[in-house]
């Protein structure tokens, strides 16, 4: 009873916790592979597409976006444009409506657990707790990844091939069309899904062969499989080719009076196939080394102790003596007529730990290695994790590790960022700003990149220009705000700086003046972090937070 009510107080503050907003910024990505693009798409707002998806070099699929941020934003215009609601879109909808969907998903997550324990020899409640009180469930499993799509799929991947007998043992797995379906899904969300895909498709593989005594059904089994993974991939490529080459049934139909011959012969020639773009480009180590390069030893050194702590130290414990064990055993049987046991026919831990470190391996040959690739593993983390007498002395450490992790990644890492564009959206949005139009500038300088879209500026408004400067040195940051200073043809212009404290003494050398300024705290820029001695001082309000510096343009210089 009292894992019961621990897991449903977890599962509260992570659905509560989404809507307060959490304030941290973890990645670029949570906006820009979602959010952002339908925002430009759907509400028609001043948005930043990526590069991945623009037409020249589409490789990213459209089909998660819309069924997911598109949706809400589908829902949230149709509800401004019923009067429903009369001010739904603002910068909290936009940012926690997809959030809001994402953490009601998250919960495919618990269910899997649920299902998967007793056929992995775990302790269902045991292992729901540690799932959900997680940092990487409450906070990454709240964002608008696609790597949370890629461990939602691969969970539901998982659900798909453990299945169990009344009597206690494997199987047969009845649901090969489904498979075929999620692999490809997954493929086209990501195609490093093939890498978390591969042992449960060995598993279910080895359970079909192993289970068949007709080469008939066995056939019809992968039949099914193939035959799904086609129908799949075909409606991602249609889709994707449809919205990256803009083009419209009515208007291939329109060309000359073409014949469905003709049509299908027109999106052969226009075909978007995502993946193989993505693939095309990440296997360039060139273009890996522009995102960042990272030792191959990365993700298990480093990003696996990050997101999991102790438990990927006691899998990696584990994962040591499975291997001396089944060495050992290989060299004692290799003489014998029977060989070693199988890994993949076994429903416990060996077979739990090739689900955790193979997906690692294979994600560990890319020379760019970020931690948030790697919050799948946390469903067979959990189930290694909870077998009985296992992590029970470890129960105070892990509470304070991800404690510790939903503080720093879920409120201080690049906290200041989103409360601050919350405070410029009302500030643009003023009645006094509406009554009487001003120009605004608005520059970003040391900061994780802006979502345009949390500002809620429809496309054909011209009165805010928003300058990202990323990390700017002096010279460069001066030498643009002492032009926007200068700028005498603007004759109503704000202009407002955006930096952290740590990096603010930066623009009190630039010659200009402030007649306001504004503090959000907290905001920890670990690319600017504050020195240790400056935050024992009295100063370390300044130093953990964002500034928003407005210009005194009536006195340009000092």
């Amino acid at each position: 009873m009292v894992a019961r009510a621990l897991w449903a107080l977890l599962a509260a503050l992570r659905a509560g916790w989404c809507l307060l907003p959490q304030s941290g910024y973890l990645h670029p990505d949570e906006f820009f592979q979602a959010p952002e693009v339908m925002a430009g798409d759907i509400l028609n707002l001043q948005v930043y597409y990526p590069w991945e998806f623009l037409s020249s070099s589409p490789c990213r699929t459209v089909v998660f976006p819309l069924m997911t941020s598109g949706i809400t934003y589908w829902l949230i215009k149709s509800l401004q444009q019923l009067d429903i609601c009369s001010s739904c879109i603002n910068s909290y909808t936009l940012l926690v409506s997809p959030r809001l969907l994402f953490t009601i998903f998250s919960f495919i997550l618990d269910y899997s657990v649920y299902r998967l324990a007793s056929f992995w020899g775990a302790d269902p409640w045991k292992a729901l707790v540690l799932l959900a009180g997680s940092y990487v469930t409450l906070v990454f499993y709240t964002r608008t990844f696609t790597n949370t799509l890629e461990g939602l799929l691969f969970a539901l991947l998982m659900v798909l091939v453990s299945s169990k007998k009344p009597s206690g043992s494997s199987a047969e797995p009845t649901s090969s069309s489904l498979i075929g379906v999620i692999t490809t899904a997954g493929f086209f969300n990501r195609p490093t899904f093939l890498a978390f895909a591969l042992m449960p498709l060995l598993y279910w593989a080895s359970l079909i062969v192993d289970s068949q005594k007709s080469i008939k059904t066995l056939i019809n089994h992968f039949l099914k499989f193939i035959l799904c993974a086609c129908f799949t991939a075909f409606v991602f490529i249609t889709a994707d080719t449809f919205y990256f080459t803009s083009i419209s049934l009515d208007n291939l139909y329109s060309t000359n009076k073409s014949s469905l011959f003709d049509v299908i012969v027109q999106l052969h020639d226009k075909m978007v196939v995502t993946p193989f773009n993505f693939l095309s480009y990440n296997l360039n180590p060139h273009n890996l080394a522009l995102h960042g390069t990272h030792p191959r030893v990365t993700h298990f050194t480093v990003n696996g102790v990050m997101l999991f702590g102790i438990l990927h130290i006691l899998a990696i414990g584990a994962g040591f003596k499975m291997l001396k064990k089944y060495v050992h055993q290989l060299m004692l049987v290799r003489w014998c007529y029977r060989g070693p046991p199988g890994l993949l026919y076994s429903e416990g831990s060996p077979t739990l730990l090739l689900f955790y470190f193979v997906p690692l391996a294979f994600l560990s040959l890319f020379s760019h290695q970020e931690p948030r690739f790697l919050i799948p593993l946390i469903l067979p983390l959990v189930l290694l994790s909870a077998s009985p007498n296992r992590a029970v002395k470890w129960k105070l450490l892990i509470v304070l590790f991800n404690l510790l992790g939903a503080l720093l990644f879920g409120c201080l890492h690049q906290g200041g960022l989103i409360p601050c564009l919350f405070h410029l959206e009302q500030l643009i949005h003023s009645p006094a700003s509406s009554s009487h139009p001003r120009h605004y500038t608005l520059l970003f300088a040391h900061t994780y990149m802006p979502p345009r879209s949390l500002l809620n500026i429809k496309q054909t408004d011209m009165h805010v220009e928003i300058i990202d400067m990323a990390g700017a040195g002096e010279e460069t940051l001066c030498q643009t705000v002492e032009q926007r200073a200068s700028n005498s043809t603007c004759s109503d212009c704000h202009i407002f700086i955006v930096i952290p404290g740590t990096v603010r003494a930066t623009i009190t050398k630039c010659g200009v003046s402030f007649k306001n300024e504004t503090l959000i705290f907290p905001h920890l820029s670990m690319e600017d972090p504050p020195q240790i001695p400056v935050l024992s001082s009295g100063n370390w309000r300044s130093q953990l937070g964002l500034y928003i510096l407005e210009l005194n343009r009536d006195h340009q210089t000092l």
